[in-house]
């Protein structure tokens, strides 16, 4: 199932998102727990009426310290207010240490509510340890990704910045809970507020489901495969006019086969299937940042043909690249899920 058909899935249910609840455990990020509020906060400012409301909790309703040392002084426990209609659980530095029976038994009790359960930088930990997200997408901040993926096999950890599977939602923390939180704005209210909310904060662009996280390839593979570091950096300097693979291997000190080798064992793709996803990742990076033209963009990641630079661009993101700039021109890119609604803006 594509991002997109399970995104349309829970694009009506976003919309009755209204009450948010933030489980804060100790160490948590303050930046990502922020970022979250302040999206929700900016949302009832420009609407002048309180369209969103938050509580933030802990388990015994007494404030945690964050990873900065700071504490929000609100704190109430869960059984004191009304259910929320999303519980995000908010991590950070040593989460696995904060995941604790009180934390695991609050999750749970949520879980049987039908709400939505979200998370924040490395609260998806939390989820996972309490059983909610196996069978479920989701994403957490990319240092934790590699030592998760082997810990719990049954859940699918995806390396964008935010995933909205069905009634989960999870984000890789710093700055990516804005775009996540802005995707529940959209559902509910539509483009024109997502455009003044990011006015207001200077974002430049909502990312959608499509951005990725950018992961240290060190950090992806493990710090002992130094050849395949360096093969990635050596692709990631020459983008406008690739390397062929017998370049690469020579430059490496590597043979061919062993290049390919340790490429399919590593990262599960050839080293030209990787080369290509750097350079079509730069191209939609351009495409969305910049005022480039199409052509020089074709040009500039190293494409020889526009009808081949389309064909793949297609292929990876679902849109040629005409269609990604034209959907972005008119619309904030906040989610593939909106693609299809049009949806008004609802005071209710």
């Amino acid at each position: 199932m594509s991002h997109r058909d399970w995104g349309r899935m829970s694009c009506k249910e976003m919309s009755q998102v209204r009450h948010v609840g933030f489980l804060t455990l100790n160490n948590f990020s303050m930046i990502a727990f922020s970022n979250a509020i302040e999206i929700l906060r900016m949302a009832n400012y420009l609407l002048g009426q309180e369209v969103y409301q938050w509580s933030v909790i802990t388990p015994d309703g007494l404030p945690v310290e964050a990873s900065n040392g700071l504490a929000f002084a609100k704190t109430t426990m869960l059984d004191n207010i009304t259910m929320p209609d999303m519980l995000l659980v908010c991590g950070g530095v040593d989460v696995q240490t904060s995941v604790n029976s009180s934390v695991i038994k609050l999750i749970t009790q949520a879980s049987k509510q039908n709400v939505w359960l979200g998370s924040l930088c490395t609260g998806s930990y939390a989820l996972a340890k309490a059983g909610v997200l196996d069978g479920y997408k989701c994403t957490i901040h990319w240092e934790n990704m590699a030592s998760l993926r082997e810990k719990f096999p049954y859940i699918t950890f995806m390396e964008e910045l935010f995933v909205i599977d069905r009634d989960r939602c999870t984000c890789a923390g710093g700055t990516a809970p804005i775009d996540l939180m802005l995707a529940f704005v959209f559902a509910r209210f539509g483009k024109n507020l997502v455009a003044e909310i990011s006015d207001q904060f200077m974002v430049v662009r909502a990312r959608d489901s499509k951005d990725q996280q950018h992961i240290p390839v060190a950090a992806r593979v493990g710090y002992s495969h130094k050849a395949l570091v360096e093969v990635s950096a050596l692709m990631e300097a020459n983008i406008e006019e690739p390397l062929p693979l017998d370049e690469l291997a020579r430059l490496a000190g590597l043979s061919q086969r062993h290049l390919q080798r340790m490429f399919n064992h590593t990262l599960n793709m050839s080293p030209m299937h990787y080369y290509l996803n750097l350079r079509l990742r730069r191209a939609r990076s351009l495409l969305l940042q910049t005022e480039m033209s199409i052509m020089s963009i074709t040009v500039a990641c190293g494409f020889q043909s526009s009808c081949h630079f389309s064909k793949s661009y297609r292929t990876l993101f679902g849109y040629s690249p005409s269609k990604e700039r034209r959907k972005n021109q008119h619309t904030p890119a906040i989610h593939s899920l909106t693609s299809n609604t049009n949806m008004q803006i609802s005071h209710s």
